[in-house]
């Protein structure tokens, strides 16, 4: 079985003048369809820009990353907008959704994009929409919605054109403990329905929703475990 994700002593450095900062220093990192990984690790640790590479906004300094059988590691700016678009769902701490479009309107953008037609895209939308409970509110803008709401909303936009891999940065992090919970149980659906989710995550509660845990450390995987082999080291 091949993995989704495939990295291969992935690094990256940037440069200020002569220096260089090295910010990965060599990950080596398998995720197979349908497993539920978090990412964490303290700031600095490099997990905010491993996660860049992994949702292709960003290119390795050196290294290989095979996403879903293809090689981005050394694709033109061009080419990852477009494997982005196709085969990653993302979804973001602010929501990033359009003030002045509704509920169903935001989900359905992506297929805008992607050139489906208007009647496709409202049905793909709403099947959606009504995975994550909102089918109530599919007629409310972002403004007339909880931050809960506003987050399941994304949540439907990252599925809408059934991603290979749903990459989740901090989902939580504007969100109280109680909405938190039940966004994470969302999560914990779409794995169950067969989605690939990674998630990037400082909180350790919000990482134990996830069935592997992989921490950074340095630029370094510290550690790769399964999260029931944590609970028993606990």
């Amino acid at each position: 079985m091949h993995p989704i994700i495939h990295l291969e002593q992935i690094r990256k450095s940037y440069y200020m003048g002569r220096h260089e900062l090295r910010v990965l220093k060599g990950i080596d990192l398998d995720i197979y369809k349908n497993e539920y990984v978090a990412l964490m690790g303290p700031s600095g640790s490099g997990k905010s820009t491993l996660m860049n590479i992994l949702g292709c906004l960003d290119s390795p300094s050196g290294g290989r990353y095979v996403l879903n059988g293809q090689d981005v590691s050394r694709m033109s700016d061009d080419s990852l907008a477009d494997v982005r678009n196709k085969e990653i769902g993302f979804v973001f701490q602010q929501f990033n959704l359009l003030p002045r479009l509704t509920a169903l309107e935001n989900v359905a953008l992506p297929l805008v994009y992607a050139g489906v037609g208007r009647k496709q895209r409202i049905e793909m939308a709403m099947t959606v929409i009504q995975k994550v409970g909102l089918e109530e509110r599919k007629d409310h803008k972002p403004n007339e919605l909880s931050g809960g709401q506003c987050q399941r909303v994304a949540i439907a936009r990252a599925l809408v054109n059934n991603p290979s891999l749903i990459l989740a940065d901090e989902p939580t992090g504007n969100l109280d403990s109680k909405t938190s919970g039940e966004i994470m149980e969302i999560f914990g659906k779409i794995q169950e329905a067969g989605n690939t989710v990674v998630l990037v995550t400082h909180e350790e509660d919000i990482a134990h929703y996830a069935k592997r845990i992989v921490r950074l450390r340095d630029g370094l995987i510290e550690s790769d475990k399964l999260r029931s082999e944590v609970e028993m080291a606990n």
